[in-house]
């Protein structure tokens, strides 16, 4: 099934089921209400969920269902009680630190890198993303992430994959100056982390069909920024660590909790023909070198990411702009001379 939560003015949203073609949802009202609700009770609200989505794909018409629009949407878990992003994917570790002149730390293929990020507001999949300026190295990282039920300390790789009970797209804005600052003073991401975003729809692992086998989703991701295709890497080629290591490596010292996320890292392929994730590891690519001034978004950029099936985009698309105080300013500047223009030809419109 398809899960989405609609941006109701509450800090979780309202848990909404969504029909396979993204095209009709509706309010879970007589379920949970929120996403987070009904992983907290998943054995009990997944049927429930389950059968208004059978009845989702069969377009009923009603007053509770609605079509959907993705910018009406919040991020599926708008606040998380946790997310543990990783580095799956050394291709791309391995070009962005050899363009810094760094090398691969030598356990780098036997146990993945796992940090925390700021968990306490992902933006929604249409939300904009607010930036100070241009001059901070903005950069994407498009990725697969998991949502886990409860998941419990030591839990062997085995055993992990059954904790698995959502899958969506995710990208993490980081700011790449300020990370080569707190990494070289050996501390862990935190400003450097600006933000993250989460695709319109999360989905059960039976939605994924052969895509998924248990490890691996084995689709491509479609990363473009200002319409410009950056590429589609394959999310189930030279993925270093699966989903089900990642959740045991992440539980090996503690229990996860019911709605932690857990980020793949950007998606990276060896062979660099297919397209890259990250501005920063077109860069590399090149030759110009990963802190090149090119490597960086800057207000105004559009940044799209998306999953396609073999016939229609499977989680729906991040669609996000880069908006600066400049920007803003310009925007309400151009708003405000609009309502007053309108206001002015009322007010010298004849009246009958």
């Amino acid at each position: 099934m398809k899960l989405a939560s609609l941006n109701n003015g509450t800090r979780d949203g309202a848990l909404c089921v969504v029909s396979r073609d993204l095209k009709i949802a509706t309010v879970a009202y007589d379920v949970a209400p929120s996403l987070q609700a009904a992983l907290d009770d998943w054995d009990y609200t997944a049927p429930l969920l389950g059968a208004l989505y059978e009845e989702a794909n069969r377009h009923p018409e009603g007053s509770r269902w609605f079509e959907l629009d993705p910018a009406q949407l919040a991020a599926p878990l708008p606040r998380l009680y946790s997310w543990v992003s990783a580095a799956a994917y050394l291709p791309y570790l391995e070009r962005v630190r050899a363009a810094l002149g760094l090398a691969m730390p030598e356990d780098s293929r036997k146990e993945p890198w796992l940090t925390q990020g700021r968990a306490d507001a992902v933006l929604g999949p249409r939300d904009d993303l607010f930036i100070e300026n241009d001059d901070i190295g903005l950069d994407l990282a498009a990725s697969i992430a998991v949502i886990t039920g409860d998941v419990p300390h030591g839990v062997k790789r085995e055993r992990a994959g059954e904790y698995i009970q959502l899958f969506l797209l995710a990208n993490e804005f980081i700011a790449w100056p300020q990370l080569s600052r707190e990494l070289t003073k050996g501390s862990g991401p935190f400003h450097s982390r600006i933000a993250l975003s989460l695709s319109p729809v999360a989905v059960t692992p039976d939605e994924l069909g052969a895509a998924w086998d248990g490890r691996r989703v084995h689709l491509p991701l479609q990363t473009e920024v200002n319409g410009e295709r950056l590429g589609a890497p394959h999310a189930g080629t030279d993925m270093q660590f699966d989903f089900p290591a990642l959740i045991a490596a992440a539980a090996r010292t503690r229990p996860l909790g019911a709605g932690t996320l857990l980020t793949s890292g950007t998606v990276a392929n060896r062979d660099s023909s297919i397209g890259v994730c990250s501005l920063r590891e077109k860069q590399a690519l090149q030759g110009d070198g990963a802190d090149s001034a090119e490597a960086a978004l800057r207000g105004g950029d559009r940044v799209r990411i998306d999953m396609h099936d073999t016939t229609q985009s499977v989680f729906g698309a991040i669609e996000q702009t880069i908006v600066t105080p400049a920007q803003q300013q310009a925007a309400a500047a151009e708003t405000e001379a609009a309502e007053t223009a309108a206001t002015e030809e009322a007010d010298t419109t004849p009246t009958e």
